[in-house]
């Protein structure tokens, strides 16, 4: 077993070997520690009544009152499960559809073709939401390109108003969040894709598999370590499902479906000036999401796949 003195050496000698990198990495420390853990120091508002005339130390603490108001407002509770829901919805497509289409990309043998479907794919992903909502209430109105291929399919007799329909809303927000990302999500199961050894593929092929089998038996199971690690991490962002679509496409006839706590937060922090109540609906948000993190990091060891932490 090497002496304390000696392990002690080899990390200062490899800290001086490796100085560069650290001094390249002092931009981003001190950015994830501005613009990350120094805000952090707004929660405190979330135990007290917080009054911006008053300075910190004359603020009135109240414990966790605001806390046991949220679980008590109906209001929250129904924003909260249209969080979960929504998000619920967008990572299960997101998912499907981009490994989906990422093993469509890898099966295209004329370059040419992959490259322009490709890009194709990753443009939607450089429009702000902004444009995607505009976009998306276009085609969802009474006479936009849904309801007219409808109508002409017979499946409906007259045009439906989507966005006045608050049981679509959920799916409305989950197929947006697919026709933006799912491009630019293919990029990280590709690049794990293009690890995989050719020469599997090509003993495959000598035992006379076909595309599809070779996809099960050696594409998915070569990746399948990529897909649990971007799991885990979709998994901390289970109570982030958006703000800008729900926000833009949301109305009256809609409401009771397409408020989350974003806007729950943003209505009650900026509108009404509660911040107190604001900040204890985003801890909340927050702490639920490192809560399912490290959860689902801890399964996933336990099942033998791979972990993130």
């Amino acid at each position: 077993m090497p002496s304390p003195s000696l392990v002690h050496r080899s990390f200062w000698s490899r800290i001086a070997s490796e100085r560069q990198f650290l001094w390249m990495s002092v931009p981003v420390v001190l950015y994830v520690v501005l613009f990350t853990f120094v805000p952090l120091w707004g929660w405190t508002m979330a135990f007290q009544n917080f009054k911006p005339s008053k300075s910190f130390l004359q603020q009135q603490w109240v414990g966790f009152d605001w806390f046991v108001y949220l679980f008590s407002d109906e209001s929250f509770v129904r924003v909260m499960a249209n969080t979960l829901a929504m998000s619920s919805i967008s990572i299960v497509f997101n998912f499907v559809s981009a490994i989906v289409l990422a093993l469509l990309f890898n099966e295209v043998r004329i370059l040419a073709f992959k490259r322009f479907a490709q890009t194709i794919s990753y443009l939607p992903h450089f429009l702000s939401w902004v444009v995607v909502s505009g976009l998306v209430a276009t085609m969802l109105s009474t006479d936009g390109v849904l309801n007219q291929t409808l109508l002409a399919l017979g499946v409906i007799q007259k045009p439906l108003l989507w966005l006045g329909e608050p049981n679509a809303f959920w799916w409305i927000v989950g197929f947006a969040n697919v026709w933006k990302e799912v491009g630019w999500n293919t990029i990280i199961y590709l690049a794990a894709m293009s690890a995989i050894d050719p020469n599997l593929f090509e003993a495959a092929e000598l035992d006379g598999c076909n595309r599809y089998q070779k996809m099960g038996s050696i594409t998915l199971p070569s990746i399948r370590p990529t897909i649990v690690i971007l799991l885990i991490i979709s998994v901390g962002y289970i109570m982030e499902s958006g703000f800008e679509i729900q926000y833009l496409l949301g109305n009256g006839m809609n409401q009771e479906t397409s408020q989350s706590i974003d806007i729950y937060v943003v209505n009650y922090g900026l509108n009404l000036g509660n911040y107190s109540l604001a900040t204890a609906g985003g801890m909340f948000k927050s702490v639920v999401n490192i809560v399912l993190l490290f959860a689902a990091n801890r399964l996933a060891g336990k099942l033998g796949q791979e972990k993130l932490i």
